[in-house]
């Protein structure tokens, strides 16, 4: 089997190449490719030196089983049909494909199945933001349907890419020196804030990222489901947090969440507030499992539930994600 990575150079594409060699993803053969700044780059993968071919408008791509593009939309919508011309499957972590109708959008513990439904040979990856809750929201909806959600982001720098972890470092360091503040990743100053804006605005004053978790959310879990966002970014490096609001149709209960929680893949439970034990970020970025803590009742509706989850968004809410979709479908020889 061949594999290529698009966008090899960048924070989730050598995240992919970590997931892929510890997880022993079954390939014989690993291309990667890259822009004109990155290409001739060289990466050891199980011990080889593989180099960065650059990205070209040509049949690169025959030969490839299995492709995964991480290098933004316009990127993605460019090449696809390079891509995919010759049969390879391409798995898409950008945003240029995920509300197309003959495009699954897939998250293996939620809707694996829908990856084997193609039509175009693209299957999209969500928004990490996205992945993170619906892990989490499919557990309890085993339970009882969802009706409505409200989820407030706590989104780390690292969702923005690898220049903006470095300029979040380096903000710190500036901050702490007395020096002028650089700001060129955000809207502002990142170091000692927070800022509750996370994509561009649109008409109705919610950003292109809170309305992502409205629309994929529907689309992942084939649901009715009802999504109001609020994402903010935090000044944390990796992992992504989110404080959840679950409405749902028969009241469940605490006990009976946690252990559905604790019967879900891919949801560890961490939740025993009186020796401080919660997931946080700083102890949970490189690890898979999306974390589960605070899970209580809602004081104000007899069917809600409160709970705090934590995962690293460049594992579980791209490079891991990806994967496991890839996975699923050498499995089943699909």
């Amino acid at each position: 089997m061949t594999i290529a990575i698009v966008g090899a150079s960048g924070a989730v594409g050598q995240e992919l190449l970590r997931v892929l060699e510890q997880r022993q993803f079954p390939l014989t053969k690993l291309r990667l490719f890259g822009s004109s700044r990155s290409a001739g780059q060289t990466y050891l993968f199980r011990g080889e030196p593989h180099t960065v071919e650059l990205l070209q408008h040509n049949d690169a791509f025959r030969g490839v089983d299995i492709a995964f593009a991480s290098a933004g939309a316009s990127v993605s919508r460019e090449y696809a049909d390079d891509i995919t011309r010759f049969g390879a499957i391409l798995i898409d972590n950008s945003s240029a494909f995920r509300m197309d109708e003959d495009v699954p959008l897939v998250v293996p513990e939620v809707n694996a199945q829908d990856a084997l439904c193609r039509p175009r040979n693209i299957i999209a990856n969500p928004n990490c933001t996205t992945i993170q809750m619906v892990v989490a929201l499919q557990a309890l909806e085993r339970v009882s349907h969802i009706r409505r959600v409200h989820v407030a982001t706590y989104q780390a720098a690292s969702g923005a890419g690898a220049q903006a972890m470095a300029e979040l470092e380096t903000q710190y360091r500036q901050v702490l020196s007395g020096e002028p503040v650089t700001v060129k990743k955000f809207p502002h100053q990142l170091a000692y804030n927070v800022i509750p804006h996370v994509d561009v605005f649109t008409d109705n004053g919610y950003t292109k990222e809170e309305m992502k978790m409205y629309n994929e959310t529907r689309k992942i879990m084939h649901s009715d489901i009802l999504v109001s966002a609020t994402c903010v970014r935090v000044p944390s490096l990796r992992a992504h947090s989110e404080a959840v609001w679950v409405e749902t149709e028969q009241p469940i209960g605490v006990a009976r969440a946690r252990e559905a929680f604790e019967a879900s893949a891919g949801c560890v439970v961490m939740d025993n507030p009186q020796q401080n034990e919660y997931p946080m970020p700083l102890y949970l970025s490189g690890q898979d499992p999306v974390y589960i803590g605070r899970i209580r009742e809602d004081l104000t509706n007899p069917c809600g539930l409160n709970f705090w989850c934590v995962s690293d968004q460049i594992r579980k809410g791209a490079a891991l994600n990806a994967v496991q979709i890839a996975e699923y479908l050498v499995e089943r020889k699909k």
